[in-house]
Order: structure tokens, then sequence, then C-alpha cells
């Protein structure tokens, strides 16, 4: 790997150390919504029992995708540091590990795809993560409170 693709490594992990707090502000708001589900569910309206319920469901596809962008921060952090030395080790490595279909084609996936594909999933991230907040806002709006 050139010193620029290391930097590109190195500055993605970067960007995915400090996008982690998404991964924080979506797992707090899927367990106060199961919180609230547990302890009050008789008690809410129907609009925001089902919006805590769909907060909590998006709180699963929620916590896949910050499994897979701490996964991802990992490698790229390697890969910068050279704890990984190559791309061609990496696949060698996620294959053995069962996380890459052996089956594709021996060509090596260049590095600008993979971080294009890991913006992608932050961007998703993102977005489940911003779905997440607005169902628990209505959640709030359609709570009565007397």
């Amino acid at each position: 790997m050139t010193d620029n693709e290391r930097a590109t490594c190195a500055a993605l992990a970067g960007l995915l150390r400090a996008a982690a707090v998404l991964a924080v502000w979506g797992f707090a708001l899927m367990c106060i919504a199961a919180l609230v589900l547990a302890l009050t569910m008789r008690s809410l309206s129907t609009t925001a029992a089902m919006s805590f319920g769909a907060v909590a469901v998006l709180g699963a596809l929620e916590r896949y995708f910050a499994f897979r962008l701490r996964l991802d921060q990992t490698l790229f952090g390697d890969l910068a540091r050279g704890a990984i030395v190559s791309l061609d080790a990496l696949d060698s490595a996620l294959e053995r590990l069962g996380l890459r279909n052996a089956n594709t084609p021996a060509a090596l996936r260049p590095l600008d795809d993979r971080v294009q594909g890991t913006r992608q999933l932050m961007q998703r991230h993102a977005i489940v993560v911003v779905c997440q907040s607005a169902m628990f806002l209505l959640a709030l709006m359609t709570q009565d409170l007397s």
C-alpha cells in the first residue's frame, strides 16, 4: 500500500470513530423505547405505542449497521497502521472467517471501492438513526400527558 492509501485508510478510520456517536444515539433511543413499551404499554396511545415499537425495530437494523461500521473502522485502522499488509491479505482473512464469499472472482477490489462502500454504509446508518429519532419524537408528541 502507498502512503496515500494508508492516509486514506487512517482518515476513514477516524471518520468512523467520530461517527460512532450516531451508534450510541441509536442504541439509546432503542433502549428507551423498549423500556417505555415494557413499563407503560397499556397507557400509551396507539400512535405512541406503534412509534416506540418502530424505534425498537429500527434499532435492530441500526445495531447491524453499527456492528459493520465498527468492523470497518478496525480494519481500516489496521490497514493504515500496517497490521494488515495488503488488501489481498485482508480478503484472504475475511474469506477464511466466512465474511467474504469465496466464490467471487479473484480480482482485487480497489481501495476506492471499499471506501465508497463504507461511506454508503455510514449514510444508511445515519438514515436509520434519523428515522428512529423522528419516530421517537412522534411518539413523544402523540403521548397524552394528562
